[in-house]
């Protein structure tokens, strides 16, 4: 008899009842999904998500009161405490995307465009609720490819990250450099001839050397480093 998997809870923060509305009839369509609760503003999701447990939130960057930004930082702050880490995907478009790049930098673990098609944003939720913080490559990559200029200009981390990427190990820095190019851990292991779980191994040496949260981070750290350029 094998288990039936647990549910992932899903939370919609989004000023538009609207696009609350089809996210959640999609998300709730799907057997191992369920949305747990629903807010309009950043002030409200803190509340609502202090309340409820979820295991993903959806969060909108742009909206009145408190921004996505700021509601990303206190929700996971609150959440540090937590068994289960709890996951945030940022909804963006082109046009915010220093917002997005904000959001990022508070702690969420990747980014969602909200005009992406239905099974590119349910497998964004599964995938960053397994801990992978992949979402969409290309996606990250254009939205990364758009956001270099500001990516450069925030210096004052970089010279630390330059050094840290300096410390990591011939084959760290080739899985590093896949990682940035949006690749998963069996296509690293393919691309190099190794085990997955020495792709994993090596990553979680990255993800420490380079005292990143998630991939994700990772690439916008070979962004800042220029080990990875725009269309590169």
């Amino acid at each position: 008899m094998t288990d039936t998997p647990a549910t992932i809870r899903v939370a919609l923060v989004d000023d538009q009842q609207l696009v609350r509305s089809g996210f959640g009839m999609l998300i709730n369509s799907q057997p191992d999904l369920e949305v747990v609760a629903e807010a309009g503003n950043g002030f409200d999701a803190v509340q609502a998500l202090a309340a409820t447990r979820a295991d993903v939130v959806l969060m909108d960057v742009r909206m009145p009161g408190m921004d996505g930004i700021e509601a990303t930082r206190r929700i996971l702050e609150m959440s540090a405490t937590q068994a289960s880490a709890l996951k945030i995907v940022v909804l963006t478009t082109f046009d915010l995307d220093e917002y997005a790049l904000a959001a990022i930098e508070a702690g969420a673990s990747g980014f969602l465009l909200k005009d992406a098609p239905p099974e590119e944003l349910l497998d964004a939720i599964r995938t960053v609720h397994r801990g992978d913080a992949v979402i969409a490559p290309s996606t990250t990559r254009r939205l990364l490819d758009h956001v270099a200029p500001l990516l450069r200009a925030r210096t004052p981390e970089q010279n630390g990250h330059a050094a840290a990427v300096e410390r990591l190990t011939a084959r760290e820095r080739e899985v590093f450099e896949l990682i940035a190019q949006g690749r998963s851990n069996p296509e690293i292991a393919a691309e190099l001839y190794l085990s997955e779980a020495t792709v994993k191994t090596h990553v979680g040496h990255i993800l420490a050397k380079l005292e990143a949260r998630d991939r994700v981070q990772i690439v916008v750290i070979a962004y800042e480093t220029g080990v990875v350029s725009p269309g590169n």
